[in-house]
């Protein structure tokens, strides 16, 4: 059975509370599903619950880089500054369609937080921890040879710049195609399942009470050992299980906006300075240029962060003081998106000091959670949870399992031997493409999406009466929903394809069709139809409008 076919859902519902599970995985983030494969893979009967659709939290709101933090070099975090530099070149082998190189530039600016000498030295040693190749490690460029590689850059302020390795990514599609990748090992998993509390026994946690929001149903699932990956909820699990002391989270709230390309037209990604100190990124991707992140302190509804005014504005006047003849206006801002990061709280520290290591907690009563942490670094944060586990089973249960060899499993979708390879694959996509009048940007946005199952899209595509850019959408919603358990509109043009960020003009294109498709494939009534409806509009207008801050968040008087 296709665990990740949408319509294997009841089966494979009626199955899992039959089991006892070596693991169960609270939470369908990068984490959760990184911790789901390295379990499986090593042998674990392993299943994973995810309360929204997988990827709805923060590992579908980040800045969509699998980057080495640069920024940590200047608060000493070497270890994790090696860490994650080098994870990046083993994400990137294991998924190069996913995970594709994006030389970044570093303007160095008067009275900037990076001075030339510091820059080139630091970079030079970002390149050693991360174990950057020779062709790929850092050149530092003149003020001329910055303004030829980066026109658009305030020249008056320039005083040249650094320019070296990164990676980009698109994290929601990231943690999907890594939990498909666990399901080939044997993993259960499934979203729209929330935990409500645990079970116990002999006083320690072994199982979750759970509700099926789709179903309508109440789980009582099992499991020799339990682990939450939660992410920004992981403190309110830790208090159902009444072990939340000591260390908790601290929620930062991180902001990008995205603007038509051509009102934007980068050649370059860049990583800036803003007024007050802080750095952000300006991505060029496809059909937008995406600039981010703030990072602040956040106390309003996790269920679902906002962009505010605010947000937009500092963002809008720190870009528009490095790119001064843009003139960008909050009328050029089409889309937007607000994430939380789950950090751990130190004392005395704003949100952008905090580190952004992870932590593992254990419980009296036996619970795992997991905390922290950083996109880049989801494969190694899965590799020492499952460690732990692997550890706890043996002694408890004499249960002996492999060692971890995640750096080794190709990624669903992958299976290219590089990114030339992926080019190549995506330039004849183009010309197939090409027979039908559809848009080159089409080839290259489903091979990064999905890489080798492009393949299976363009054979639904074929057998379809309908030869256009909307018919190859309809081909591709009903590949998610066969293969990417899609229950909702949403789940696809946010969480599949990323529309909403990336291209959210073509929602309000594609809406009536998607509705219509989703409609006949599970049989809606006209009052789920009109629900679904009323959802994709709500999604759409809360990305591209923007309250005042104090509207959506509860902040603390002083």
């Amino acid at each position: 059975m296709n665990i990740f076919d949408s319509k294997n859902r009841s089966q494979l519902l009626a199955g899992i509370i039959q089991e006892e599970y070596d693991l169960l995985v609270i939470g369908g983030g990068a984490t959760g599903a990184g911790i789901a494969l390295d379990a499986a893979s090593r042998g674990m009967k392993t299943l994973l619950v995810e309360k929204g659709d997988f990827a709805s939290g923060t590992s579908s709101k980040s800045t969509k880089l699998i980057h080495g933090g640069l920024r940590y070099l200047k608060q000493f975090e070497i270890a994790l500054v090696r860490e994650v530099g080098r994870e990046r070149a083993v994400v990137h082998k294991l998924a190069p369609h996913l995970v594709v190189n994006e030389k970044m530039l570093l303007p160095l600016i008067k009275d900037g937080t990076y001075g030339k000498m510091m820059t080139a030295l630091g970079l030079m040693v970002y390149d050693v921890l991360a174990g950057v190749e020779s062709e790929d490690q850092r050149v530092m460029l003149s003020k001329k040879e910055t303004i030829k590689q980066e026109p658009l850059l305030k020249e008056d302020i320039l005083e040249g710049s650094g320019l070296y390795a990164e990676y980009r990514t698109d994290d929601a599609r990231l943690s999907i195609e890594v939990m498909k990748t666990a399901a080939t090992y044997g993993a259960h998993c499934l979203n729209y399942v929330e935990v409500r509390d645990f079970v116990y026994t002999d006083e320690r946690v072994s199982g979750a009470l759970c509700h099926d929001y789709l179903s309508g149903q109440d789980l009582s699932l099992k499991a020799k050992q339990v682990v939450s990956a939660a992410g920004p909820w992981v403190d309110e699990l830790r208090a159902k299980n009444d072990s939340l002391e000591g260390k908790h989270l601290f929620l930062s709230k991180g902001v990008h906006i995205v603007l038509p390309h051509e009102r934007f037209p980068l050649r370059q990604s860049v990583y800036f300075d803003m007024p007050d100190g802080r750095m952000v990124f300006a991505i060029p991707r496809g059909k937008i240029t995406y600039v981010g992140t703030t990072d602040t302190q956040y106390f309003g509804d996790k269920n679902n962060p906002r962009t505010n005014i605010e947000d937009v504005e500092y963002l809008l006047h720190g870009t528009n003081l490095i790119f001064p003849n843009l003139a960008l206006s909050l009328a050029d801002v089409q889309s937007s998106w607000a994430g939380l990061r789950p950090l751990i709280h130190e004392e005395g520290k704003s949100a952008s000091e905090i580190s952004r290591k992870d932590e593992i907690f254990i419980s009296p009563t036996d619970l795992i959670s997991i905390a922290g942490g950083k996109l880049t670094g989801y494969r190694k944060m899965a590799e020492r949870v499952v460690d732990v586990v692997a550890k706890r089973l043996d002694k408890k249960y004499d249960l002996k399992f492999k060692k971890c060899f995640t750096q080794e499993i190709v990624i669903k979708g992958g299976g290219f031997n590089n990114s030339a390879a992926v080019i190549a694959f995506s330039e004849q996509l183009a010309q197939t493409l090409a027979k039908y009048a559809i848009d080159p940007y089409q080839a290259r946005y489903l091979v990064h999406n999905y890489g080798q199952q492009t393949t299976e899209i363009m054979k639904i595509f074929e057998q379809m009466e309908q030869k256009d850019t909307e018919g190859l959408a309809l081909a591709e919603l009903e590949f998610t929903l066969k293969n990417e358990m899609v229950h909702t509109a949403m789940d696809f043009f946010s969480r599949r394809t990323g529309r909403i960020y990336f291209d959210i003009q073509s929602i309000r294109e594609l809406q009536e069709s998607v509705l219509s498709k989703l409609k006949a494939y599970f049989a809606w009534d006209e009052e789920r139809f009109t629900a679904e409806k009323a959802e994709v509009e709500r999604s759409v207008f809360e990305a591209s409008n923007f309250p005042p801050r104090h509207e959506t968040e509860n902040i603390p008087s002083l």
